[in-house]
């Protein structure tokens, strides 16, 4: 398959950057624990536009996200899927940051509850 700008970014593009940030001395003071989870994803933007993407961690708040392409803070509608099921949020992206190779990173905020 040939790769584009807006391909989905691989698991090795996910731990690339994951091993980029090094392991933090930081204090965790987040209210809700994230656990890390590398699936599949797709962005849709308000003007319809597709990102290939993958996840980084989840909780039940939010979920952060690896993708090539920026990505503006604002409403958008992230599908996951696993092998019997597909999910569909919309999710308010609260931040976006460029890190290696021309990936960028995001986090959001669910607007609409995940199942349980």
């Amino acid at each position: 398959m040939e790769e584009t700008p807006w391909s989905r970014p691989s698991i090795e593009d996910l731990k690339h950057v994951l091993e980029s940030f090094g392991n933090s001395d930081a204090v965790n003071v987040r209210e809700v624990d994230r656990l890390e989870l590398s699936v599949p994803a797709e962005i849709k933007t308000s003007r319809g536009n597709v990102i290939a993407a993958m996840t980084r961690e989840i909780s039940r708040q939010g979920l952060g996200m690896l993708h090539k392409g920026m990505l503006n803070p604002g409403e958008v509608t992230v599908k996951l899927a696993s092998e019997t099921r597909e999910f569909e949020y919309r999710v308010k992206i609260m931040w976006c940051t460029p890190c290696d190779n021309g990936m960028f990173i995001s986090g959001g905020e669910f607007l609409t509850k995940p199942e349980d």
